[in-house]
């Protein structure tokens, strides 16, 4: 797990050190054991590496990578997690190994299969290869979109880089904002990730799933995987699904705790989390494999004493099930304003709220030397945790706004419209030009697969949040706060295999007597806690804003307020904005319905200060 970046000359003139070493420099928090360059012959095209050492963390591992022959060079962040497997095919090959690092499987591998050895990897990654004798260029991402990848076009250069914030204050491109991304994220926030246009106008996000060709200063972009192709047969009877959920899973698992350096997890005291830490102690149970890190008996806990969402009793029950010794981090009022700032800017986009808790926990993984954590993410998205059949009109409303908007892209911009209404009917509607000057739909992954016709619209909406809205905003604000302190995350649902096969299951198995995840709690019976297993409420993993906004926060919003942001004013009418905000101060009104409405215009604003 690293951060990487790249500066091409397209008019053959050279790279100057000092332009390579300063997008290194902006992603240095990605890498924190060392950096490395590396140019090209000529000069004009230059890789940048910031490491974060995870397997074989000696000279054996470091960046960028060039070929025993010399001609293919490596940048890669990720980890493929059957490198292993891998490597003893390609040994059988004749290939031949100086490290034990998974970075030279891959580069072994693009020499033995091109293109073609992206379906074999079972990993996370965003990966760069030169060909120093062609001169071309070839980027790619994993399946889902783990591990980001933002680049930019322009007449003088291609330049990518892990971070968007690395390329906007590069000094190589215009940092422009996209004034139709910048509306489309005060509308929805989940409905920009999914795509591949960015905050900048410049920049662009290669998606999940697809790979990027650099010739002749044109690039070429190729999706290469959509799950809905493979979806796998699945068992006839329930209890044949439920034992090969059990079995994907825990291998899942058992792959994910490769690693030459310690390991732990981040523990709510929820299903995914709980799930996780138990199946680590199950692995172990059964029989550690090569490569195995033995110390992982790390559980770290974020509560919130006094806060709705403490689930600290439930991260006890699951640490003591797993036999680990669990480290507390409470986080209270005094919290909401502790870098604020660096935060924010950390998370590096707009979002529902502020990701302080996660932020915080991932710091302390740091200082306890941890630097890899095992976490739930996915499920949610995989199995319909989210309320799927709820009584309240308004869970029935978004359940069918969201079944319309898996269909088409004429239902998505009538939902759009629902949603403006709703939200100006509310008075949480602020964009300048009123509901007729709604921003349209961008083109997110996924949009137009063609799904089984056999789906219900649970199986529809899933496939949607997991592939375009929900999970990609997830997992890019998680890679951006852990990886703020050098810490990898890994994501055992998010294992392609189970990601396949769960996604071919019934509805039945995901939603079962008003239970979500069904199938994986069934699985997971007798291998953890029951009164985890089988508990049917759900909390996520944030900070307490409500709390927060109606108390130690309304200084820095009201601050926030008054600040003079030209290209923000351009885009929000801020006289009812400053209303909303003061009234529900005031009162202390704010619940989390109005911060999941109203934060992404504080948070929007603060961004384009940033940038001003």
């Amino acid at each position: 797990m690293c951060g990487i970046a790249g500066i091409v000359n397209l008019r053959g003139n050279a790279v100057e050190p000092a332009e390579i070493s300063r997008l290194t420099s902006l992603i240095a928090h990605r890498g924190p054991f060392g950096e490395g360059t590396w140019f090209s012959a000529d000069r004009s095209l230059a890789f940048g590496h910031r490491r974060l050492a995870i397997i074989d963390p000696g000279e054996g591992g470091r960046q960028p990578m060039v070929s025993a022959d010399g001609r293919h060079v490596i940048v890669y962040n990720g980890e493929v997690y059957n490198f292993l497997e891998l490597r003893r095919e390609l040994e059988a090959k004749g290939a031949v190994f100086r490290s034990q690092s998974d970075t030279e499987v891959i580069l072994a591998a693009w020499q033995a299969w091109g293109e073609d050895m992206l379906p074999r990897f079972n990993g996370m990654w965003a990966l760069a290869i030169f060909d120093t004798d062609s001169g071309e260029l070839f980027l790619a991402r994993d399946r889902f979109g783990i591990k980001p990848l933002l680049y930019a076009l322009t007449s003088e250069r291609f330049v990518f880089a892990s971070e968007q914030r690395a390329l906007a204050r590069s000094g190589l491109i215009d940092a422009a904002v996209d004034t139709d991304v910048a509306r489309r994220l005060l509308l929805d926030a989940f409905g920009v990730e999914g795509s591949a246009r960015t905050l900048f106008a410049q920049i662009r996000r290669l998606q999940g799933g697809h790979c990027l060709w650099l010739r002749g200063g044109k690039i070429e972009i190729r999706r290469w995987w959509r799950t809905v192709d493979h979806l796998p047969e699945v068992p006839g009877s329930e209890a044949d699904r439920v034992a090969r959920f059990r079995e994907l899973f825990q291998d899942a698992v058992g792959l994910r705790m490769r690693s030459d350096v310690p390991i732990g997890t981040c523990l709510s005291g929820g299903f995914d989390s709980s799930a996780v830490i138990c199946a680590m102690a199950d692995h172990e149970k059964a029989g550690m494999g090569p490569r195995d890190s033995t110390a992982w008996r790390h559980a770290f806990v974020a509560t919130f004493p006094g806060a709705a969402n403490d689930e600290r009793p439930m991260a006890e029950q699951a640490a003591a099930w797993a036999e680990v010794a669990p480290t507390f981090l409470e986080i209270g009022r005094a919290d909401a304003l502790t870098d604020i700032d660096q935060i924010l800017d950390d998370n590096d986009d707009v979002y529902i709220g502020l990701p302080s808790a996660p932020w915080l926990i991932y710091r302390e993984l740091r200082r306890h030397d941890v630097t890899v954590s095992l976490d739930g993410h996915g499920a949610d998205e995989l199995m319909g945790a989210y309320l799927q059949d709820g009584q309240a009109r308004a869970f029935r409303l978004r359940n069918a706004a969201a079944g319309l908007a898996s269909r088409s892209s004429l239902a998505r911009r009538g939902v759009d419209l629902l949603r403006a209404l709703t939200l100006s009917a509310r008075g949480h509607y602020f964009l300048r030009g009123g509901v007729a000057g709604i921003p349209a739909p961008l083109a997110l992954i996924g949009d137009d697969d063609v799904l089984p016709r056999e789906w219900g619209d649970l199986n529809r909406r899933l496939y949607r949040m997991f592939h375009s809205t929900v999970l990609p905003t997830i997992l890019r604000n998680f890679d951006r706060v852990s990886m703020a302190h050098g810490i990898e995350v890994r994501m055992p649902f998010m294992d392609w295999r189970l990601v396949t096969y769960t996604m071919a299951l019934p509805e039945s198995s995901k939603m079962s007597d008003g239970q979500t995840k069904a199938v994986a709690r069934r699985a997971m019976a007798g291998l953890m806690p029951d009164s985890i297993r089988t508990a049917r409420r759900k909390v996520g993993f944030n900070s307490p804003m409500p709390e927060w906004l109606n108390g130690p926060l309304s200084g820095w919003t009201s601050a926030l307020l008054a600040r003079d942001v030209p290209v923000f004013t351009e885009l929000v009418d801020e006289t009812p904005l400053r209303a909303a905000v003061d009234r529900l101060t005031v009162s202390k009104a704010w619940d989390w319905e109005t911060v999941g409405r109203i934060w992404p215009y504080l948070n929007m604003k603060w961004m384009l200060a940033r940038y001003a």
